[in-house]
């Protein structure tokens, strides 16, 4: 498949992206939107968006202006430029003049400008007075235009730094001696190269193979309540007109697997693409079936692993009768409550051989570990207590005490003090994980 990436910014800035980014990537198609300012982003990127797959921005400016719009965040990206930039502009105007330059004006916009810190500072250092303005995207280029040319017709500058093209054009119009801050090659080369390793790796997710494994919960009870023979089989019917419905949307195949069990082939993206859509059909038949249904998902290179981690998934939901989705992706992550404001994710795996040793020695799972582990940084809990984790994870208390203690024994987990019981009872103790950094 050939992906469309949109390149957007002034006429020399694209035209010197696309030109390196063709050598790049052929296998890319690289179309140019132009602009005379950067404000005409907004109507480039609203009104061109379902002729491209992606959205390549010439700097920091125009992506500001695109990210106010509501094409998705992950089709943006733009060039980034360091601090080498200014300084560079620095450097070649003091050799053109055959001096160092004593003062000199620039322009930053805030975000881009802690980037740019370390070649401000190096100016700085080298000159006698150095003017900054910092800008936000939705400026009038005429008002950076004044701000160097006033400090140049009174005697203060002998050099401007600008970010934008067209404000450099009419400084180099009106006699002042200007240099335009724009990325070097190497910049530009570097963040094409990671955009489409980027795009490579959306296409590969998107098509592999998922697996879509619903079930009735206890069917053949279901069943045996029904008086009349032909009720089950009228209610079967209508229950797979809803699950062909969502075989439909997901341009899937459908597998009857028995006792109110059905599969579901089909791709990652269709799948992902179709989570609000899955829970609707879910809700339908569980009211249909007067049941409840819950499914897992999985994602994996081959039919065999995507329907395994399906099956993982949805054997989790029989575990923790909470969760109504479980997906499970091909790199282990766990996601629980998928689609849900309560969804969590964590995985199955760990890499740190020190914590998986320190795991088997306290007898807890990498995947209890790795899930508390998410539910703290989901939560932003600094500390917590058994009764927190308990109520969250669907676990006894008792439970809960056993584990913590457990990881406190081998050195993944403190007590962090105690919490004073507003009844009469010990205090409460308060915990806290210990980073695997720390845990040697």
């Amino acid at each position: 498949m050939m992906y469309k990436i949109g390149v957007v910014g002034p006429a020399k800035s694209v035209e010197r992206i696309i030109l390196l980014a063709q050598e790049i990537e052929q296998d890319m198609e690289f179309k140019p939107y132009i602009y005379s300012i950067a404000t005409e982003t907004k109507n480039i990127v609203e009104a061109h968006d379902q002729h491209v797959d992606f959205w390549l921005f010439s700097g920091y400016i125009p992506f500001q202006i695109a990210s106010q719009t509501s094409v998705p965040q992950d089709k943006l990206t733009h060039i980034f430029f360091s601090e080498a930039a200014i300084y560079q502009g620095f450097l070649e105007q003091s050799y053109s003049m055959g001096k160092l330059i004593d003062s000199v004006s620039v322009d930053i916009i805030p975000s881009p400008a802690q980037m740019a810190a370390e070649g401000l500072e190096k100016i700085e250092k080298n000159v006698k007075q150095l003017f900054v303005k910092e800008f936000d995207v939705a400026i009038d280029p005429k008002e950076l235009f004044d701000f160097h040319f006033q400090l140049w017709q009174k005697g203060k500058i002998e050099f401007a730094i600008t970010c934008y093209p067209t404000v450099d054009e009419q400084l180099k119009e009106a006699g002042v001696p200007s240099y335009w801050v724009s990325p070097t090659k190497t910049e530009i080369y570097h963040t094409v190269q990671l955009f489409t390793e980027k795009i490579k790796t959306s296409y590969y997710k998107e098509t592999q193979i998922g697996a879509l494994m619903l079930e009735i919960k206890d069917f053949d009870s279901l069943k045996e309540r029904m008086k009349l023979g032909y009720q089950i089989q009228y209610l079967e019917l209508r229950m797979k007109e809803n699950l062909l419905q969502l075989c439909e949307q997901v341009d899937g195949s459908l597998i009857e697997e028995g006792n109110g069990k059905y599969t579901i082939f089909s791709t990652r993206g269709a799948i992902e693409g179709q989570i609000q859509f899955i829970k609707e059909k879910m809700y339908q038949l569980s009211i249909e079936m007067d049941a409840k249904v819950t499914a897992g998902i999985g994602f994996a290179q081959t039919v065999f692993n995507a329907e395994l981690h399906a099956h993982r998934g949805l054997h989790q939901t029989k575990v923790n009768e909470s969760i109504d989705i479980v997906m499970i992706q091909d790199d282990g992550t766990i996601i629980e409550s998928v689609g849900n404001t309560e969804e969590l994710s964590y995985s199955y795996r760990a890499e740190d051989p020190v914590v998986i040793e320190k795991l088997k020695e306290a007898s807890v799972s990498v995947k209890t570990y790795t899930k508390i582990q998410a539910l703290i940084q989901k939560m932003r809990w600094k500390h917590f207590t058994t009764k927190d984790l308990a109520s969250q994870l669907q676990m006894s208390e008792r439970n809960a005490q056993r584990i913590v203690a457990d990881l406190c024994s081998v050195g993944l987990a403190k007590i962090y003090g105690e919490e004073l019981q507003h009844t009469r009872g010990r205090p409460i103790k308060i915990y806290q994980l210990i980073s695997s950094k720390n845990t040697n």
